[in-house]
Order: C-alpha cells, then sequence, then structure tokens
C-alpha cells in the first residue's frame, strides 16, 4: 500500500521558496546588470567625479567592525579595550565611501499587468548603475552587511555575485551596523515596513552623523489602488489574506493611509536632515539615478530636494 507523501514543513517550504526566488533571480540577473551600465553610461556625460582632496594615509578613526569583513580588518589593540571590534580607518576610507541597500524581500518581488520591472528589478538596476558612476567618481562602494566598500571597477559585477550568492534572511530594512560620520546611505525599499521599524533603522544609521537618502520603489498599483469587485490580497511576508467584497470601496482609506505612512517618514528623515522621496517602477530608470546623484552632489536640507527636480 503506498504511503501518502510526507507533508513538508514550514522551514522546508521557506527554503524551496528561497532556492526558487534564487534561481529566478540568476536569470534575471544579467538583463538588469545590462540595463544598469547602459543608463549609467547615458547619464555619465556631464557628471563631475565625487573625489575630494585629502591624504590618504591620515588616521581617521576607529569604527565598529561590520559582520563579512575580512578578519585581518580588525585593530585587536583598540578592540581590546572594550566589547566590541573596531577597524582602524583612514581619512580617504572614512571620506569616500557609500552604502548602498536594494531592499530583497519578498514584496519586492510585485509587479502589476503591463509593467515592465517589478519593485525588486528596479531597485538592483539603480543600484547598480549608482555604484558604476560613484566609482567612476572617485569613491567606495558598499553594501551592508554583503559587501565591503569597493572602488573595483567592475564593482557591478562583484555586487551582483554579493547578491546572488547570499543565502541569509532578505530584510525590508538594512542591518545594524555604525557607517562613518562622512559616509553616505541610499535605502531603496517600498518601506511598508511598520514604520517603528523604520525609525529604529534611521536612529542607528544616522547615530554617527551619516547622511542619506531613502527612496521608496512602489509599483502604480500602490499609488493609485485600481482593484474593484472581489479581491483577495496576499501579503508576501507571512502576513497572510485578506478578501475584499467590493475592493474599489477600499480605495479611499487606503490612499489615505499610505499618505500618512509616507508623511510620517518624512517628518522623521527631516528631523536628521535625510533625503526622502518615492519613485513609481512606471517612470524611468534613469530619472531616479540623476535624482539621487544630483542629491549627493548638492548641499543639504530642503535645497537637495528643489534642485534635484524631483517630489518627495
Amino acid at each position: 500500500m503506498a504511503q501518502a507523501p510526507e507533508q513538508p514543513n514550514k522551514e522546508t517550504l521557506a527554503v524551496r521558496r528561497a532556492d526558487g526566488e534564487s534561481r529566478s533571480l540568476a536569470a534575471s540577473l544579467p538583463r538588469l546588470m545590462l540595463e544598469a551600465r547602459r543608463i549609467a553610461n547615458n547619464v555619465t556625460h556631464g557628471l563631475h567625479g565625487r573625489r575630494r582632496a585629502g591624504a590618504g594615509e591620515n588616521f581617521w578613526q576607529y569604527r565598529r567592525f561590520v559582520s563579512g569583513e575580512p578578519g585581518q580588518n580588525v585593530d585587536w589593540r583598540r578592540s581590546a579595550r572594550d566589547d566590541h571590534l573596531y577597524v582602524r580607518e583612514l581619512e580617504w576610507e572614512a571620506a569616500h565611501t557609500v552604502w548602498l541597500w536594494p531592499d530583497r524581500s519578498a514584496s519586492m518581488a510585485y509587479a502589476s499587468k503591463g509593467v515592465r520591472d517589478s519593485k525588486l528589478e528596479r531597485a538592483l538596476i539603480v543600484t547598480f548603475a549608482l555604484a558604476e558612476l560613484l566609482v567612476a567618481g572617485g569613491e567606495r562602494v558598499g553594501v551592508p552587511g554583503l559587501m565591503n566598500p569597493t572602488s573595483s571597477n567592475n564593482v557591478i559585477d562583484k555586487m551582483a555575485q554579493a547578491i546572488l550568492h547570499d543565502t541569509h534572511t532578505r530584510d525590508s530594512l538594512p542591518p545594524s551596523f555604525v557607517p562613518s560620520s562622512l559616509a553616505e546611505i541610499v535605502v531603496l525599499s517600498d518601506f511598508w515596513s511598520p514604520i517603528g521599524d523604520i525609525q529604529k533603522m534611521l536612529a542607528g544609521l544616522s547615530a554617527s552623523g551619516a547622511h542619506g537618502s531613502l527612496v521608496q520603489v512602489v509599483d502604480p498599483s500602490e499609488e493609485s489602488f485600481p482593484f474593484a469587485g472581489r479581491v483577495e490580497f496576499v501579503e508576501p511576508e507571512g502576513g497572510g489574506a485578506i478578501t475584499a467584497g467590493r475592493a474599489e470601496t477600499w480605495a479611499t482609506d487606503y490612499v489615505a493611509l499610505v499618505a500618512a505612512h509616507r508623511d510620517t517618514i518624512r517628518t522623521e528623515t527631516g528631523k536628521l536632515d535625510w533625503l526622502f522621496s518615492t519613485h513609481t517602477t512606471s517612470r524611468s530608470a534613469a530619472e531616479l539615478l540623476l535624482f539621487l546623484h544630483a542629491g549627493m552632489t548638492t548641499a543639504k536640507g530642503v535645497e537637495r530636494g528643489v534642485k534635484a527636480g524631483l517630489g518627495a
């Protein structure tokens, strides 16, 4: 008598889902990398590098050791003074590091009908292209907890390989780490995380004085809520599902909740003099790339957003 097949547990299903996502990403990465290089090349002309003067061998500060860095980077004499590991950072290293975080959580895989790029694909294209531009301008680029800062000319390949072979949980927000006070941070996410998690992230990343930009990448349907009739909405990150009998009656409340969520993020970033903006995947990736690059090369504060030419 044949036995019924063993039912997979939640952990097994999670592993299978992660394997499937990895295969899908591996298949799409070549296109994303090619698109990123094309966009970066198109906007390179007329842009000036951001290299800053400074002696490269001068001691700048000690910073916390970042998970994934080579062990030889640790300054053991300084680390012996307390319970943390520290790295001795030189002036050039401190002044030329930009940390990029593309959200690769499950919700980023969403793309509505007729939209070419999912939120994840758009975030990766812009991340790759921005990394290429920054390295060409003399910067070092890293991904928190995933890739150490590098100024390599093949930064896109290094970043793609690091992402492809990452086996850790794909969290929406970057892991906790202590950036240099002169570092810059760019987080591309849909930012549908609870506002408390976003506030905690901002507090941690800005504590050293580092400056940053948050870009909310959304699908057009997440802006306008074009749903009608009986619709089942599934939360892709384990939050279950909910069915609307007449989805169109939810539109007004939905739009109001999204606006309130964004206003709170805007208020929190404004307190820190960080930049917050939104980007819809139906718009040009090159537009977002120019916006971010311009925001890094103009003054801080409100003037940054005005000069960059995009609405928040």
